[in-house]
């Protein structure tokens, strides 16, 4: 498909991909003489490397994700290695219920944390490890381990089927399942707003099809497009390197390993015991604030120095010690992420690249500024509504009532809308989606701007001699070692998924007609061709959804339930699409056949979704009340479905009402011109005076962030950013060896134990399927207020 030699960029070559080192071994070798670290001797900050070993990578700075795919993936492969077992099914189920529960739960928290992959990735590795020496060897057992006896007879078949034999392609085949389930499935948050808010409650089968349906037609638009978005060799996908290379280093140097996991079991198990004391005995280790301590009366000190508990203030300056939130990263939306350009752990400040860092942390001083000065200066009248919230109000800060606007069809009635009035945001909140949409368009010209090489490589295969050549040279089996799942299984995918959604966009009162759910699913389409091929080559995913949700509002006016649903299709096929290109990537790295990895995906989905259900519904029946609360707690937070109702509401009911021009939020539909020139200033600037650095900015991170402290707990700001310099700067830097071997495992370990210890704790003593049991009241854990004893602001 793609030349082995292809430009990846005018400063960088891609690395050759396992598919060109097998059609030309040269360069193989071509990969062991040179790499980007050998040419960029002495380049590498404080560290010198000439003075280190020319030859070993362990010595250098990663600078990129390059250098780890050039001296850190492994090629080898073993082709007798068979991931179809009993092992990996156990495993790969066992790790999808604890993914997909814990996602859900996290669903439903003051923030949204993801599941670290890393952390699945070294359990599955753990566990096989213990499944392959410690199952016994005699009796029935024999069938179960017939790697540790001699193979004969029957026991040879065991082997094939039943083996326990742990091996980068098993650990593979788990990781791709437990991922794909530890995602909380977007139908679930449409699902919480129809009982939410709509009162109305689908039944079981078709909320469960709803899951199906919408979580499997981004992978079957997804999978259609393999030739160009997966098998080219520019098809970097640069987000899942650190994974593989950690795959590599577990499977290749078994003392390097031993080494390295001794290091995960002491930090996990630290970690895990250390999380009962913030997430439950000691919740003021959340968020420590000298300055409410020192003024508990104070509003105003609520408001900027408080953010212990959900949405209570901008938390500057506080010390945060629950890893949960620090690792968490403060994101608002989980969407918010697939800016930047992050390994496969989610938003850790140990693996996030400085460069992001240091724009998201600019974005956070100004978040602080411009909430303040929208909030002290009554614009949009800011001091009628709280300070922190995504929820609608009325003119006199009471919570707006959308049932009172609907007719019986869920429709937006002018002469109900008369009677009650339009609906108004939190100010913070407005500046939230000012800034959204600032950051979106500001991508666009960004990437125009700085990253033309990468735009042009990615869009290279669509050049006329390009796709002439490409289908001249089209050789499936030149191109793939094992049988490659077939385009029908992807195709029946899609056809199954868009039936299945036609009659259940009716089944669930979306009100979206059938061609709204084709207009979505044809956007979605082509949104994966577009952004596809960008982030398969960079790393970078374009934030749709509110692009997505306007379009949604303007081709169905007063309808926001069926805005819910539009945004639904369209959106969540293009991240679903992402997700199974990068598996499947991750797959071809590790030498995994697709069909297991097509099998294993789907798996994982499917049983994830079901998951997700379930749990969503036991969290709302328990938790009803806090859910709908403006607040919430630090352990429950409506905050997600919250934002995902006002916006349908805003954008699907009263589109041109509030954001049309000369109306009341009309600048949040401007921002995506003015969004446009963002970047240009600083592009000029590194152009005229390049040593000032204005390469360093990130524009859309920084336009991004400018809203970051709208929602949530807001008091591990200070600990995040300490955390990332130690990590990202000093060890880096500093100790390049040490950070190569042991940063990775140690982010994954602390993200591990954090995450076992939530979700035995959510179910144990804080109400995920019963009775919250909170811990007796003392000075460390004030259940009559906020955490940090800031002064309580009345709702």
């Amino acid at each position: 498909m793609a030349s082995n030699n292809e430009e990846v960029s005018t400063n960088e070559k891609a690395s050759p991909s396992p598919l060109d080192q097998k059609k030309d071994p040269s360069l193989l070798d071509e990969k062991k003489d040179t790499s980007p670290l050998d040419e960029k001797k002495g380049l590498r900050g404080d560290i010198d490397v000439e003075t280190a070993d020319e030859h070993s990578a362990e010595f250098a700075v990663l600078e990129n994700e390059r250098d780890i795919a050039t001296h850190v993936i492994s090629v080898a492969d073993d082709e007798t290695l068979n991931p179809w077992t009993i092992r990996s099914f156990v495993l790969g189920l066992g790790l999808s219920a604890f993914g997909g529960v814990l996602a859900e739960i996290y669903y439903f928290k003051p923030q949204t944390v993801l599941v670290s992959t890393m952390f699945l990735a070294i359990i599955s590795f753990v566990l096989g490890k213990a499944m392959e020496n410690f199952i016994p060897t005699f009796g029935l057992f024999s069938y179960l381990n017939p790697a540790r006896m001699l193979i004969s007879g029957f026991s040879a078949f065991s082997y094939v089927l039943f083996s326990i034999r742990s091996t980068r392609k098993k650990n593979a085949f788990v990781v791709i399942m437990a991922s794909a389930a530890a995602n909380s499935a977007l139908a679930t948050e449409v699902l919480a707003v129809q009982r939410l808010y709509y009162n109305v409650t689908p039944n079981a089968a078709a909320s469960i099809f709803l899951l199906f349906s919408s979580q499997l037609a981004g992978y079957g638009i997804g999978g259609l497009f393999r030739s160009v978005l997966l098998y080219p060799s520019k098809m970097l996908y640069p987000a899942v390197l650190p994974l593989v290379a950690m795959f590599d280093s577990l499977y290749k140097d078994v003392e390097g390993a031993n080494k390295k996991l001794r290091l995960f079991w002491i930090a996990f198990i630290g970690i895990f015991f250390w999380e009962i004391l913030p997430e439950w005995m000691f919740p003021l280790l959340t968020g420590f604030s000298v300055f409410c301590l020192a003024n508990p009366r104070s509003q105003d000190f609520t408001r900027i120095f408080g953010g212990s508990n959900g949405n209570e203030g901008l938390g500057v300056l506080s010390i945060c010690f629950d890893w949960q939130y620090i690792s968490g990263g403060k994101q608002f939306s989980r969407f918010q992420i697939y800016l930047l350009r992050l390994p496969h752990s989610g938003v850790n400040p140990m693996v996030i690249p400085l460069k992001a860092q240091f724009s998201n942390f600019i974005g956070y001083i100004l978040c602080i500024v411009v909430f303040s000065a929208v909030y002290y200066n009554n614009i949009w009248n800011a001091k009628n509504f709280p300070f922190l919230s995504q929820e609608l109000f009325y003119a006199n800060g009471t919570v707006y009532d959308q049932l009172l606007i609907l007719n019986d069809k869920l429709e937006v009635d002018p002469t109900l809308l008369a009677e009650q009035g339009l609906p108004y945001y939190a100010s913070t909140w407005v500046v939230q989606l000012l800034a959204t949409n600032l950051g979106m368009a500001a991508t666009f010209t960004h990437l125009l701007l700085w990253n033309r090489d990468d735009l042009r490589a990615a869009w290279s295969w669509m050049t006329p001699s390009a796709l002439k050549r490409s289908w001249a040279n089209f050789n499936w089996k030149e191109m793939l070692k094992y049988p490659d799942a077939p385009d029908s299984w992807y195709f029946m995918t899609l056809v199954l998924s868009v039936v299945v959604s036609l009659v259940i966009i009716y089944k669930t009162d979306s009100t979206l007609p059938w061609w709204g759910l084709l207009i979505s699913l044809i956007l979605a389409t082509i949104s994966i061709i577009f952004f596809g091929s960008l982030y398969a080559i960079t790393g970078l995913r374009f934030i749709i959804q509110p692009f997505v949700q306007m379009i949604g509002g303007f081709i169905h006016p007063g309808l926001p339930n069926a805005n819910m649903y539009f945004t639904l299709y369209a959106y969540n096929s293009v991240a679903q699409a992402q997700l199974l290109l990068r598996d499947l990537k991750i797959a071809q790295y590790t030498k995994l056949p697709p069909r297991a990895a097509f099998t294993a995906q789907v798996s994982g989905t499917l049983f994830g979704a079901v998951l997700n259900y379930v749990l969503m519904n036991s969290i709302i029946d328990n938790q009803r009340t806090t859910l709908l609360s403006v607040e919430g707690t630090n352990i429950w937070s409506g905050q997600q479905p919250q934002q995902y109702n006002s916006q349908a509401v805003a954008w699907g009911g009263l589109s041109h009402q509030l954001f049309a021009v000369n109306q009341r939020y009309q600048w949040v539909a401007w921002a995506y011109v003015v969004g446009l020139f963002v970047p240009v200033p600083f592009w000029l600037a590194y152009r005229w005076f390049p040593k000032l650095r204005t390469d360093y900015l990130y524009t859309p991170v920084i336009c991004y962030y400018i809203s970051w402290l709208c929602v949530g707990i807001n008091s591990s700001l200070l600990s995040y950013y300490s955390v990332a310099y130690l990590s990202q700067w000093w060890l880096r830097t500093r100790y390049p060896r040490w950070f190569t071997k042991y940063n990775y495992i140690l982010a994954a370990a602390l993200d591990g134990g954090t995450q076992v210890m939530v979700f035995i704790l959510s179910f144990a003593v804080q109400g995920a399927s019963g009775n919250a049991h909170l811990f007796p009241q003392w000075w460390g854990a004030n259940q009559n207020g906020n955490y940090d004893r800031c002064a309580v602001i009345p709702s």
